[in-house]
């Protein structure tokens, strides 16, 4: 089934070709943004053929703030949904004590990705319709001493989110939310972590699609983070501080 164009910010990133995939194989042309998208000839070349969708490559920056009306504005085509992948984890010690990295991590999670995505819903409320999908964190959902800067930008990332989907509410404009956990991706490589709470991006994929046709609001890609973060934002400060999970 044919449908209407969808943005991926993010590009190159493992989950953003994922959700690619995903979408084109439900005959949707697919924008693919990305800092620099010529890396991205291959992915293109492979959409197209495996899935035979129009498939276009498009230069972004989520952090060049003032570019963003110009992007939008050269895309061939308003999409249908948007989707933003953009994120950087960074590294929590040196985020600690180098501010220039903590404001990099805080801007790549939130300031970058709620700029694009407000100029976009503002143009998705004025057509009437329009799908928002932003990838945010589990690490937002409670402040961690492992990763509190990352976790911060992820946080207010998701309150902005919910913000704007109680605003456009009644629009005909969606948002949700993606709580993927852990990922198998680049970003993660040489990381020990857990299989049963970690998703491969072809999983996550097919989850923001599933999510996307039902209008859901807030989703836990692998569901078992419902029940950890539950159980995580339930201990008590007290003896939460003493902890370093």
């Amino acid at each position: 089934m044919s449908g209407g164009a969808v943005l991926i910010l993010g590009a190159r990133s493992d989950i953003g070709l994922a959700i690619a995939q995903a979408f084109a194989a439900e005959g949707h042309a697919i924008q693919l943004a990305a800092r620099d998208p010529d890396t991205l000839e291959a992915a293109r070349n492979d959409l197209a053929l495996r899935h035979g969708v129009d498939v276009s490559l498009h230069a972004f920056d989520a952090l060049d703030y003032d570019s963003h009306e110009a992007f939008l504005d050269a895309l061939p085509v308003l999409p249908e949904i948007a989707v933003c992948t953009v994120g950087f984890m960074g590294e929590q010690t040196e985020s600690e004590t180098d501010m220039n990295a903590a404001r990099l991590v805080m801007r790549s999670n939130f300031e970058g990705p709620a700029s694009i995505l407000g100029l976009i819903a503002n143009r998705f409320e004025a057509r009437g319709n329009g799908i928002i999908v932003g990838i945010s964190s589990v690490a937002g959902d409670r402040g961690r001493a492992t990763n509190y800067v990352y976790g911060s930008a992820k946080a207010g990332f998701t309150a902005w989110l919910a913000g704007l989907r109680n605003r456009l509410a009644g629009s005909g404009v969606h948002v949700l939310t993606v709580k993927p956990g852990f990922v198998a991706t680049a970003m993660t490589e040489g990381m020990d972590l857990p299989e049963r709470l970690t998703a491969q991006p072809q999983a996550v994929g097919r989850a923001v699609l599933r999510a996307v046709n039902a209008r859901r609001n807030v989703i836990y890609v692998k569901p078992v983070w419902w029940l950890v973060m539950l159980v995580i934002r339930s201990i008590p400060e007290a003896i939460f501080k003493k902890m370093r999970i």
